[in-house]
């Protein structure tokens, strides 16, 4: 009697149709939304741009820039910058409700937007405006969300191939949403990188009205208060960093990062198990739950070099790493790996840079 074979599990990629339904065929084209507030966009749109200009390139497909945002100068002045930074066309979603971001009117422009232009991918920014409109225009549109990427690519049938870590950073998994458009995916700052901007001028401007009254919005906007002022670190944008981990040993010894941060005008950050202890604040740490950077500098002190600390970092242009341990996972991505004990080392590095750099010099690293 011939060994029966056991019937492959259900479910996986595999045994999912690749052929999409009649009703989604003729969604084409690679948008981004441009997130602006108040006049400004945020980097992470033209970080995005460049990203969705090589999906489109690879699909032989347009680049599209979206826009919401209240009619006037700055909007416009937003589009004509996609249009410096690769978009092939923009379009708008312009009315006086806009002025200030708020979930429903925002995921109504979006949502009336995608449905009738019909975009196959749409990628927005995974800040906090990004990821509260992400969620609620997917689960309007009954469409695959995937969160906090740190790779896109297409594969030959043309499906989007969106990266992200899972289980907790420890490992990286690749998802697809085969059957359903558009494709939706945010991607933090700074992991991808800024494009070069290109003065060019702005081709096609799409206006899609929204008839939208301020009546209609449930949620009032009281008022509005920056917080420019408050001493929020920048480690995202920040040319050099010097971060500590575990290895410094105790809360006191962080100090030793902190000077040598102050010395080159840098900025400071840390690795994950610190803010657990409660060593540092949320907001200085690195990696695929905390910060994601690219600086021309990067000195790890006392940092193992996890896969979600590397996720966070691997984006740098030089990574310098001290750790007394030398199988430490860091120094296979280090471009610099120096095996002895940072308590030791920081404070030398620290005297030696005092000495050979000056506030003119300084001052310009950091910028």
């Amino acid at each position: 009697m011939a060994e029966q074979k056991p019937a492959p599990a259900a479910g996986g990629r595999a045994s999912m149709k690749k052929e999409l339904p009649e009703r989604f065929r003729n969604h084409k084209h690679v948008w981004v939304f441009i997130e602006q507030e108040r006049g400004h966009v945020h980097p992470v749109s033209w970080e995005l741009m460049g990203a969705g200009r090589i999906l489109a390139d690879k699909l032989k497909v347009e680049l599209a820039g979206v826009i919401i945002g209240p009619p006037g100068e700055a909007t416009l002045a937003a589009a004509q910058e996609a249009a410096c930074y690769g978009a092939d066309l923009v379009y708008t979603v312009t009315n006086p409700v806009f002025a200030d971001y708020r979930n429903d009117p925002y995921t109504k422009a979006l949502t009336e937007a995608v449905e009738t232009f019909k975009p196959e991918i749409l990628l927005l920014g995974a800040t906090t405006l990004g990821r509260d409109l992400a969620g609620s225009v997917a689960t309007t549109l009954a469409t695959g969300l995937t969160a906090d990427c740190t790779a896109l690519d297409v594969d030959p049938d043309g499906s989007l191939a969106a990266t992200r870590p899972t289980f907790g950073g420890s490992l990286l998994c690749t998802i697809y949403t085969l059957n359903f458009r558009p494709q939706m995916a945010t991607i933090r700052p700074r992991v991808m990188p800024m494009p070069e901007r290109v003065e060019r001028p702005l081709g096609r401007l799409v206006e899609h009205p929204l008839a939208m009254a301020e009546e209609d919005i449930v949620t009032k906007v009281l008022k509005f208060i920056p917080d420019r002022d408050q001493a929020k670190s920048n480690l995202a944008y920040a040319d050099v960093v010097v971060a500590g981990g575990l290895g410094l040993g105790s809360p006191e010894n962080f100090q030793l990062v902190t000077q040598l941060a102050s010395v080159l005008g840098a900025e400071y950050g840390c690795s994950r198990p610190l803010v657990q202890k409660g060593w540092q604040p949320a907001e200085r740490q690195i990696g695929q739950t905390g910060k994601t950077i690219r600086p021309k500098l990067y000195i790890a002190a006392g940092i193992s070099g996890a896969i979600q600390h590397r996720v966070g970092v691997e984006g740098a242009d030089l990574i310098v790493a001290i750790n007394t341990d030398k199988n430490a996972p860091i120094f296979d991505f280090a471009h610099i790996g120096v095996v002895t004990d940072a308590l030791h080392l920081l404070p030398q590095l620290t005297e030696a840079f005092r000495h050979r750099l000056s506030a003119h010099i300084r001052d310009r690293i950091a910028s």
